[in-house]
């Protein structure tokens, strides 16, 4: 099926690693014109060296910034060649209960993946709308339907990002825009694994026994969501083939969201 992507520009963030990356990958196949960008400048630099080898002619400019800061919010906008696809991805909450959550760690953790999407979205928006085109895809998260207080700040958080999506994505094709949410399941990155890690230390006090937490054992199909699964759905969704989607949220967890054991 072509997607009709050829030739699109998409900005990425958290492109370096895990699904971002696998987000790139899939959009460069398509023909898509890139911006990547991440905290990590040497891992980004080699990224974009092998895409570039793999995809001849596609344009892979990187944007190294840490998007927890306002001001880098602005200018990776800014400072971007236009782009018809924006992909939210930077960021990721740490696990922990109400109690074992300072302050400072709930701020830095919103700084990035909530205030960093939402201010990212904004600056975006006011070009693609003035543009009168363009599409946005915020990776999320499924702890923002299936609550758990063992992750209160991730399973808050990506709450918020769902209904910050779902009302922008309603009022968005007024000004010929879209915006949709994709919210994975536990998905085999290095984040993934030190998440199993720790919840395993504070089941069993040992880490290496993430393997028998019950959340992993009943897995949907015995396995982790892989990123390039994730990332076949997001190039979907950024496509003019979801051209009337918008407002939406599309799980990719097995359907453990709505398992009630």
């Amino acid at each position: 099926m072509d997607l009709g992507l050829a030739g699109r520009r998409a900005l990425i963030t958290g492109a370096g690693r895990g699904i971002g990356r696998a987000v790139a990958e899939a959009l460069a196949a398509e023909g898509c014109h890139l911006v990547l960008a991440s905290r990590g400048a040497a891992a980004l630099e080699e990224f974009a060296a092998s895409l570039r080898a793999r995809h001849p002619g596609r344009a892979v400019d990187l944007r190294c910034c840490d998007l927890s800061q306002s001001a880098a919010q602005a200018e990776l906008v800014a400072g971007s060649p236009d782009f018809d696809i924006l992909v939210n991805n930077a960021g990721a909450n740490p696990p922990g209960a109400l109690a074992a959550i300072d302050d400072a760690t709930w701020r830095a953790a919103w700084d990035l993946k909530v205030f960093g999407f939402i201010n990212v979205t904004r600056h975006a928006y006011a070009r693609m709308a003035a543009r009168g085109g363009g599409v946005i895809v915020n990776i999320i998260g499924a702890a923002g339907e299936r609550m758990n207080a063992a992750y209160i700040v991730g399973s808050t958080g990506n709450a918020g990002l769902m209904a910050f999506t779902r009302a922008l994505g309603a009022a968005a094709p007024a000004d010929g825009v879209r915006v949709v949410g994709v919210n994975p399941g536990l998905t085999a990155t290095d984040r993934a694994q030190m998440l199993v890690r720790t919840w395993s230390e504070a089941a069993f006090g040992d880490a290496q026994r993430w393997r028998d937490l019950p959340q992993v054992r009943a897995l949907p199909f015995a396995r982790m969501c892989e990123p390039q699964e994730v990332a076949d759905l997001v190039t979907f969704l950024a496509s003019p083939r979801a051209g009337y989607i918008s407002g939406t949220i599309v799980t990719i967890d097995g359907g453990a969201a709505h398992r009630h054991e």
